[in-house]
């Protein structure tokens, strides 16, 4: 078992349960496990050993519960991200998740009770391909300055990294998700959590974005120098649609290239279009004029408005990958998916679900008639070398005869 450079604290009032989770977590080659059997006990540990990679946190425990370790841990800062190992119901588990991360906190995942071997390794390998490639006194808890993030801008550090989306029958690739990714030519490569809040607060969203296009632009045409074609999805905050330049500076950087607007199409999260004003309105029709797919990012994730969703001149909506995890355990999400697909099937838009990281999932998504999806089961981001060498593979094997 290849070794995983990680620090764990398990937490789990049970005797038998807290050993079977420590030898768990030992066989799958963690550096260091340590153990507590109450939310108290827990913070003792963190106050005397120092901070964890991760926490494998039960809920229910006399005394202090898993809820308020959370609380009171994650304000200290000493928690990498946290792993929730309950026997309540699901729906509960998941609200936990969510204040968490409305907390600020990295919820690594939800793996119920028993603990599963393979999920848990997924998780803890999921954790580490997160971190930075090299480590650095930048580290994802620390935030860049605004001259730091525009010398980044300006040496186009801040590069393309690309999610693919694919059939869920066929394997083909219908497009990827452009994702923002700091390679630092001394720190290696950095999180977003490293710039984004700083990109977001002093204004230079659009800056980035435009950086994006132009490097992704490029990578596209030398797909379809090839005989290929790749739609770019790019994030667009709901607050870019208030400049009343932004489609004249995307109709140029098109041109730039002589790429069709079909080829792109913008993600935008649902939660800051709920009021969205009449400039904003105005460039989403814009965008859809010169032929810009606009989709729903996180739909479910946010105050979902189903008004909203019949106004607005989307043609995609990506269902939240919350849904997807939740499918083996609760009926509630199973029934969001399939409701989903049928509201787009009537509205007359796609449906890509997020978050597929098993065959198990995928398995299920087609039974419920899902054809489009993302994750980690199909492909992790990656960078545009590494794209152009991963789509000719795909393209190579998808021609050999069957039976080879």
């Amino acid at each position: 078992m290849a070794s995983l450079p990680l620090r764990v604290l398990v937490l789990e009032e049970h005797l038998f349960q807290r050993s079977v989770a420590v030898s768990l977590l030992m066989q799958l080659g963690c550096r260091e496990v340590l153990e507590a059997s109450s939310g108290g006990e827990a913070l003792a540990i963190l106050q005397e050993a120092g901070p964890v990679d991760v926490v494998l946190c039960d809920l229910q425990m006399e005394g202090m519960d898993g809820l308020e370790f959370i609380q009171r841990a994650g304000a200290t800062g000493q928690l990498g991200a946290i792993i929730i190992s309950s026997y309540l119901p699901f729906d509960v588990r998941r609200t936990v998740r969510q204040m968490g991360a409305l907390l600020g906190l990295h919820m690594l995942g939800d793996i119920g009770k028993p603990l599963q071997a393979e999920t848990l390794r997924q998780l803890l390998e999921d954790y580490l391909s997160r971190q930075p490639a090299v480590l650095s006194p930048l580290t994802d808890r620390e935030l860049a300055n605004e001259e730091q993030v525009r010398r980044a801008l300006l040496d186009e550090q801040l590069e393309p990294y690309y999610q693919p989306k694919f059939d869920l029958k066929t394997g083909e690739v219908l497009g990827v998700e452009v994702l923002a990714r700091w390679n630092h030519p001394f720190k290696g490569l950095l999180s977003p959590a490293t710039f984004l809040p700083t990109v977001e607060h002093c204004g230079l969203m659009d800056e980035l974005l435009f950086s994006l296009m132009l490097q992704a632009l490029s990578l596209q045409r030398q797909v379809r120098s090839r005989g290929g074609e790749l739609n770019l999805a790019f994030n667009l905050h709901a607050a870019q649609l208030a400049n009343v330049e932004l489609t004249s500076q995307i109709k140029r950087i098109l041109a730039m290239f002589q790429a069709p607007g079909c080829s792109l199409t913008f993600e935008l999260t649902e939660s800051g279009l709920l009021e969205a004003p009449a400039v904003s309105l105005e460039n989403l029709v814009r965008l859809r004029i010169m032929g810009c797919r606009l989709s729903i990012d996180d739909f479910g994730a946010g105050f979902s408005s189903l008004q909203r969703l019949c106004q607005l001149p989307f043609n995609e909506i990506k269902l939240d990958a919350e849904f997807v995890r939740g499918l083996k355990h609760e009926p509630r999400c199973r029934a969001v998916v399939a409701s989903t697909l049928a509201l787009g099937q009537t509205l007359g838009m796609s449906v890509v679900i997020e978050g597929i990281e098993t065959a198990e999932q995928h398995q299920e998504l087609l039974t419920l008639g899902c054809t489009q999806g993302q994750g980690y089961w199909h492909s992790r981001a990656m960078n545009g070398a590494d794209l152009l060498r991963w789509l000719q593979c795909t393209a190579e094997t998808r021609q050999q005869p069957v039976g080879r």
